[in-house]
């Protein structure tokens, strides 16, 4: 790796439905010092300026909610992961809700224009829906169609989106470089379980692989993340982003925003993650949705997720060395 660890803090929630992940950097760094860890005194951070106070602003467009200002935000995360890479420092994002993945995708094609990235999006979500098919307006639902430059236009539920919503939108997938950031054959999914009618489209049209819950504990996870990796043997980079709703919200901690039951625990994250790391192409890992407001086991999932942050850390750090 080569690289020295620097944990970039972005509390922002403006991309979700429901408030409070902007809290679970918190939530994590008390479960840290809960379990007497110095983990958050032991590396370089940045905090993320954030625009958190425009949820009390009046929504100009109900299928991309606060887009105006989720651009601005993944902009800056964009900005922050570039300079970061550039310095060559390992950028570990610690987000609130999930749009930012927008941001930190954006930050790496940014630093590295000429690289294919790979993708492993770790998630009980696909996000791909765009303004266009979005049936909520959340933005946190379409950070994957934004990187892909994915409308999905073909929609039979097509939203009729003002001119505004749509600039914000192009520029959206413009953010650090013009155009798609990733490729479809460059992304893979790990626990979605929970789309709609538009996403499953999208994924068949698409062509993006997704390995189930079930499919990983039936064939092996080992042997799922080894077929994973070949088919990313041809990009330079990967990104890691891991949404804890890919844990199972019954076994683990309904402390997130879209809670879905059958997934992971975080032993097979852990595994999951740290199989990849080993691989050595990893050059950012991303944390997001933790919501401590939600959680009715204390802060049992920040506590969840800082579990798997340590262990993944010394995997990153046995590397370096």
């Amino acid at each position: 790796m080569n690289k020295v660890i620097k944990l970039i803090k972005n509390r922002s929630d403006i991309g979700a439905g429901t408030r409070g992940s902007d809290l679970g950097i918190d939530a994590i760094e008390v479960a840290a010092i809960n379990q007497n860890s110095n983990y958050f005194n032991s590396f370089e951070f940045e905090d993320v300026k954030t625009h958190n106070e425009s949820i009390y602003n009046r929504n100009k467009s109900s299928f991309a909610k606060r887009i105006e200002h989720v651009l601005e935000q993944c902009t800056r995360v964009s900005s922050s992961v570039k300079e970061n890479l550039e310095s060559n420092y390992f950028p570990i994002v610690l987000s609130g809700d999930h749009s930012s993945a927008l941001g930190t995708i954006s930050g790496i094609k940014a630093a590295y224009p000429d690289k294919n990235i790979g993708v492993f999006w770790i998630d009980a979500h696909a996000d791909l829906h765009s303004p266009y098919t979005s049936p909520s307006g959340n933005i946190h639902g379409m950070p994957i169609a934004a990187a892909l430059a994915e409308d999905n236009l073909s929609s039979r539920n097509t939203n009729d989106v003002t001119s505004e919503t749509k600039q914000h939108w192009d520029n959206m997938k413009n953010i650090g470089l013009k155009g798609p950031k990733i490729k479809p054959e460059n992304l893979i999914y790990f626990g979605v379980r929970d789309t709609e009618e538009e996403e499953d489209r999208q994924i068949e049209k698409l062509q993006i692989k997704n390995y189930r819950v079930e499919e990983v504990r039936y064939r092996g996870l080992e042997k799922c993340v080894d077929e994973a990796l070949a088919q990313l043997s041809h990009c330079e980079i990967i990104y890691i982003s891991f949404d804890v709703d890919s844990m199972d919200c019954d076994t683990i901690s309904y402390g997130t925003g879209t809670p879905v039951p059958k997934g992971f625990d975080q032993h097979e994250i852990i595994a999951i993650i740290n199989q990849i790391i080993e691989n050595k192409k990893v050059v950012c890992i991303e944390f997001v949705e933790v919501n401590p407001l939600l959680d009715t086991k204390g802060n049992k999932m920040a506590e969840t997720a800082f579990e798997v942050l340590e262990a993944i850390t010394v995997t990153l750090q046995s590397i370096e060395n």
